[in-house]
């Protein structure tokens, strides 16, 4: 059974889930359940013991990067700040927590959670009716002149750097709580078969040991997040000068290029949505939290012809006993044919002892 803390949990979970699309609102920067595993969440917070934390179906963005300057580093004998060849650059105005505006103060130019049309022009702005559009101009980016391509690496006298503009496709990632290990491993399992190959879990263990059972950080509620990076690419596409000026620094063709491999990347993410879906609902079919180890109801998840350690050993005994009976009956058979050999070929000779002498 569940335990009563994370019951608390799902339930606590669940009544913000409930809420009205027009009232919810999360930190995601959609900052709703993407409508396209809306139904695979529904589903997942139906079975028993598990309950999703967040979610994103997929999306394919533009981002701009948070403002960089330099590191401490060293001066020179005017002063000057010079940056190590191995110093890491630090970021201005970071932000503990993803929000609509980006990590580390960044901010997303353009999201969408569904594959993007094979032409610009049937994107929906929702602002300026413009007649003739190109992926840059969707992107909200402008064509950079050459000297601004050759700005990207130059260092301002405020020791501030252009921003860069970045295209990417991110495939789905789910995080669910469960409510034991065994659960865990069923959620992780099913996340592999599907072709999320980083699944993972953490929280494996409490915080700490103790006898109150209903304290919180003495019961474990392993998450497990299902992901893949195989799917993920990035690309960087465009920068911001200090003016505000966000220009694209590739060609309208490569933009078209990038897209066109974001279709693909979204199709091979909704195959992989539907594996995980089927491998957990027939994970899920044959366990039961209730059952104390679930040895048995382990065995129903595994495929057609699957042993465990134990059978496979018991089945290796009795092949050996029905060798060694085999072998033993086949020397029985052989022992009996020499046998029957020898009593034939006696008895000829009995008979040519017994035979009458020729008449001299």
């Amino acid at each position: 059974m569940a335990s009563s803390i994370f019951a608390q949990k799902k339930a606590k979970i669940l009544s913000q889930l409930a809420v009205p699309e027009t009232e919810y609102s999360d930190l995601s920067p959609k900052g709703s359940v993407d409508a396209g595993i809306r139904d695979l969440i529904d589903e997942i917070n139906a079975l028993e013991g598990v309950v999703t934390t967040s979610s994103c179906a997929g999306r394919v963005s533009v981002y701009l990067e948070g403002h960089k300057a330099l590191g401490k580093g060293v001066k020179n004998e005017d002063g000057n700040r010079i940056q190590k060849e191995d110093e890491v650059v630090e970021e201005r105005n970071p932000v503990s927590s993803s929000s609509a505006g980006g990590k580390g103060g960044g901010e997303w130019l353009f999201v969408s959670h569904d594959p993007l049309p094979e032409s610009p022009s049937l994107v929906t702005l929702g602002c300026d009716n413009i007649e003739t559009k190109s992926w840059s101009t969707v992107f909200g980016l402008d064509k950079a002149s050459s000297s601004e391509q050759e700005s990207t690496a130059q260092v301002n006298e405020d020791g501030s750097q252009p921003r860069l503009i970045h295209f990417k496709f991110e495939p789905m990632i789910l995080h669910v709580l469960t409510a034991s290990h065994e659960l865990a491993q069923l959620v992780v399992q099913a996340g592999m078969e599907a072709g999320f190959r980083e699944t993972g879990a953490v929280s494996l263990l409490p915080k700490h040991q103790s006898r109150d059972k209903e304290d919180p950080s003495s019961t474990a509620s392993p998450i497990v997040a299902v992901r893949s990076m195989g799917l993920s690419f990035e690309s960087l596409i465009g920068m911001e000068t200090p003016d505000g000026k966000r220009s694209s620094l590739v060609s309208s063709e490569y933009l078209q290029l990038l897209v066109k491999i974001s279709h693909e990347r979204f199709a091979e993410n909704q195959k992989r949505i539907a594996r995980f879906r089927e491998a957990l609902k027939a994970a899920s079919s044959g366990y039961s939290p209730s059952s104390g180890d679930n040895a048995g109801n382990k065995k129903k998840n595994m495929p057609e012809g699957w042993e465990d350690s134990e059978a496979r050993k018991e089945r290796k005994r009795l092949e050996g006993l029905r060798r060694k009976e085999e072998l033993a009956r086949q020397r029985e058979r052989e022992q009996e044919e020499k046998l029957r050999a020898a009593d034939q070929g006696g008895a000829l000779d009995l008979d040519l002892v017994l035979e009458a002498p020729d008449v001299l």
